[in-house]
């Protein structure tokens, strides 16, 4: 009877500590529900009202690409839509749809560089390097070019092939090949560049490869990954890239609604999601870099407009913005530039402007 007592009392502590391990469990995972549950914190921020000066008689078009040098200075990479057609011996030559501003730290405009150029069919990003070097990346054209500080070419990335008479990106959809492009810098409608500390060039291979092309310093081709797809390592229009000071590569990986993240030889590290879908991302320097990523609208309506601000680990601290025409709002933010944490400028499709805005988180 002894004995039965015990073997029933140690039945019972058994079941007990596993009721206590499944409470236990439910707990936790109501816990992490809720915290998931959270509601995004808003942060506070401004918009700087009469930001651009412009000459009487240019404009501003359609503000796709925006970047700050270390001097401050602001390159704007626009859409003016004033395009020249001349007719080369195999193919008709179409350029200048595409123009390039440069304004001062308090806006005052300075300069238009690389009126006339060959690449300048259809605007899509401006960037700027360590070295205050100018990049610019026509989605047109299919090519990348690097200027210096001065304006002067230094550097050309892809073209557009002979056998396409018509270049303009309005056209039919080509990207449905294998989605891989070719070895090299034969780009299908790139749409953004990045470097890593060593110099080496990344370029978002975004609407017709769907990959990512990696060349040294130089412009000697070294790899590319990527197709078309939903699988990990696979991209439905890459529309934005970024580098960390890890050399870690962050793709907006615009039509899964995602950022892939890959070490520097492209292999695959984490996804960042819940964010929307990335039309432009930026990381911002100093020892603690931050990612933000705008969930834009695309220029068929106003339905999004939000930027989130991360962790590079893809946490999410904070959130503010939404679509809209009025100061503070979002018409289509087609790229950011991190200036600090708090400082960026966004550059818009819809509105035909570029915002400066300080946070305060």
């Amino acid at each position: 009877m002894a004995a039965l007592t015990n073997a029933q009392s140690t039945l019972e502590r058994s079941i007990m500590k596993r009721v206590i391990t499944i409470i236990s469990v439910v707990t936790a995972l109501l816990v992490i529900n809720s915290l998931f549950a959270q509601p995004i914190p808003e942060i506070r921020f401004e918009s700087q009202p009469d930001l651009l000066s412009m000459p009487d008689d240019i404009y501003l078009g359609e503000a796709v690409g925006v970047a700050t040098n270390s001097h401050g200075h602001l390159y704007v990479y626009t859409r003016s839509g004033s395009s020249n057609v001349t007719l080369g011996s195999n193919r008709i030559f179409r350029r200048s749809s595409s123009r390039l501003f440069e304004f001062d730290a308090n806006g005052k405009y300075v300069r238009e560089i690389g009126q006339g150029l060959y690449a300048f069919i259809f605007a899509h990003t401006v960037r700027v390097d360590s070295q205050d070097n100018i990049w610019i990346v026509d989605e047109g054209s299919n090519m990348v070019v690097k200027f210096d500080p001065d304006g002067k070419v230094l550097l050309t990335l892809g073209r557009t092939p002979e056998a396409l008479r018509n270049p303009s990106p309005r056209g039919a959809d080509r990207r449905r090949n294998d989605g891989v492009g070719v070895q090299g810098d034969i780009f299908g409608r790139p749409t953004d560049v990045a470097w890593d500390a060593q110099g080496n060039i990344f370029v978002a291979d975004g609407y017709n490869n769907s990959r990512v092309a990696k060349f040294d310093k130089y412009g000697v081709f070294l790899t590319s990954w990527g197709s078309y797809g939903t699988e990990v390592g696979e991209f439905n229009t890459l529309h934005t890239i970024a580098v960390d000071a890890s050399g870690n590569v962050y793709v907006g990986d615009r039509g899964n609604r995602r950022i892939q993240v890959f070490d520097n030889d492209g292999n695959f590290k984490y996804l960042i999601t819940g964010i929307g879908a990335p039309w432009a991302i930026c990381i911002t320097p100093g020892p603690h870099q931050y990612l933000y990523s705008s969930n834009s609208s695309g220029t068929g309506d106003l339905n999004n407009g939000e930027i989130y601000k991360m962790e590079l680990d893809g946490t999410i601290l904070g959130k503010f913005g939404k679509a809209g025409r009025m100061l503070g709002e979002f018409a289509s933010a087609h790229e950011l530039d991190c200036v600090s944490e708090n400082t960026l400028y966004v550059g818009e499709i819809l509105s035909w402007r570029v915002q400066k805005l300080t946070l305060h988180p």
